[in-house]
């Protein structure tokens, strides 16, 4: 189950399962780090398992990518003596929505409703601003807040020496979700540029195939495509709604899911200049 992808990185692929993220587990001389912790007491066995594996009686560290229930809703699961980190951001989102949407998850199937029975959020025993690095021993990763893109508090991991980055939602080969009502286009891409400057040689996504910084470029082209398209489409005197509708239809090969790239060219344009 658990791939190794560098000396110190593990990673659990998710197999591009529904609400199932990809896992990381970075294993240093001192300590394990655990990056998402899928929803409920039963994914949280399951990765402490793989984590007696490669990094047995070490103590534990949690981080989450964002507040979203397959991110972070199963960290209270973990042993009581691991440390929960969190940046300020992401817990003004978990302030803010609180369970609202793992009561949405619980009544989509009967699964969901078992994970998250009684789920918590687990409180933080680290908080920080823009950025914290973790020395594990031998290895160190620098967990840096990223918001707002898909969520007001996305976290990002670069495993700094083994440049291995877990992206969270930020960079992945689906379809970005503008998931918060402080979802900024400009600043998402200003993000990503961030991100590719790290120059990482592995790039492990939130949900779905790991890959190279082509992921990252990835979302760079899709999202200045619909940032600039929707920019000459408001100066021309287009409304919001016929952007929508011009946009999606000149990018359906490549952006299947109508409801995520609609909601990217609402942001693009209110983001544009009239």
């Amino acid at each position: 189950m658990t791939e190794q992808l560098t000396k110190h990185v593990w990673a659990i692929p998710d197999g591009s399962a529904p609400l199932v993220p990809n896992v990381g587990i970075i294993v240093g001389s001192k300590s394990v780090l655990v990056v998402d912790t899928g929803m409920g007491a039963r994914n949280a066995e399951t990765i402490l398992k793989e984590v007696a594996k490669v990094g047995a009686g070490k103590p534990i560290y949690i981080v989450s990518t964002h507040y979203h229930p397959e991110h972070d809703l199963a960290a209270h699961a973990f042993p009581k003596d691991s440390t929960m980190i969190r940046s300020k951001d992401e817990e003004q989102d978990i302030a803010k929505y609180g369970l609202n949407l793992a009561d949405r998850f619980a009544g989509m199937s009967p699964l969901n409703a078992e994970l998250l029975k009684d789920v918590k959020y687990r409180p933080a025993d680290i908080t920080f601003e823009k950025d914290y690095v973790l020395d594990l021993g031998g290895v160190k990763a620098k967990l840096m807040a990223m918001g707002p893109n898909h969520t007001f508090g996305d976290t990002a991991i670069f495993i700094e020496g083994e440049r291995v980055l877990f992206a969270g939602d930020i960079a992945m080969r689906g379809q970005p979700a503008f998931a918060s009502p402080e979802s900024n286009l400009g600043h998402w891409l200003a993000s990503l540029h961030a991100l590719e400057a790290l120059k990482p040689v592995h790039v492990v996504p939130s949900h779905g195939p790991r890959g190279d910084i082509a992921i990252i470029k990835g979302y760079e082209t899709y999202l200045g495509q619909i940032r600039d398209r929707a920019t000459a489409l408001k100066k021309e005197g287009k409304s919001q709604a016929d952007t929508v509708t011009a946009i999606t239809a000149e990018m359906a090969a490549q952006s299947p899911d109508k409801n995520r790239i609609g909601g990217a060219i609402k942001v693009a344009w209110n983001e544009a200049a009239g």
